[in-house]
């Protein structure tokens, strides 16, 4: 029998495992996106939380269930004043499948402000870094653009995370640019 959450469901503080049955029983249902609409717009922003969290126990092929919802978790991330709700948000953002097709330059903007902003969580720096590059990488151009920023990092500002972050995108782009090209 298929369980229906309702708001009481996901209201509150809860652990990890509370998280995992919230998930659970919206993969039990297969409405990821019913969910998510359902709830990332919620007026209590532990409800927002809550449901968020649980989506970030969704797998990869799961979450594409959420790519139609993409432009609303994007611009749900953008306003939200809370790091607590912006933070799942892009996790799931992060692992959605980005077509070229799906940039957004007021994302991307957004993204290069906030990784590079010192005083902004670590965690949101490194997601909002990844997802730079993965907007970046259709684009040489933009590519290009990025390099020069993340070189232009006093990376002393920053934690071993978003420093790692950093660096791999960084070794992604030199390995790129020293592969061989293609044989025609």
């Amino acid at each position: 029998m298929k369980k229906i959450l309702i708001t009481n469901d996901i209201k509150g503080l809860y652990s990890k495992k509370r998280i995992t049955d919230i998930y659970q029983a919206v993969a039990e249902n297969g409405d990821y996106i019913g969910f998510i609409t359902t709830y990332m717009h919620n007026d209590d922003e532990q409800v927002v939380r809550n449901a968020l969290s649980a989506m970030t126990k969704a797998t990869d092929l799961e979450l594409q269930q959420l790519k139609p919802a993409m432009n609303e978790l994007i611009e749900l991330a953008m306003k939200t004043k809370s790091s607590s709700v912006r933070r799942p948000l892009l996790g799931i953002i992060e692992r959605l499948e980005m077509e070229k097709e799906d940039l957004r330059t007021d994302f991307l903007d957004y993204c290069l402000d906030k990784m590079m902003d010192i005083n902004e969580v670590p965690s949101i720096q490194a997601l909002c870094m990844k997802l730079t590059y993965k907007m970046c990488k259709f684009y040489p151009e933009l590519m290009q653009e990025l390099r020069r920023t993340l070189e232009g990092m006093e990376i002393s500002y920053y934690t071993p995370a978003v420093k790692s972050v950093r660096r791999k995108i960084m070794n992604q782009k030199r390995q790129k640019r020293n592969s061989p090209l293609p044989m025609q």
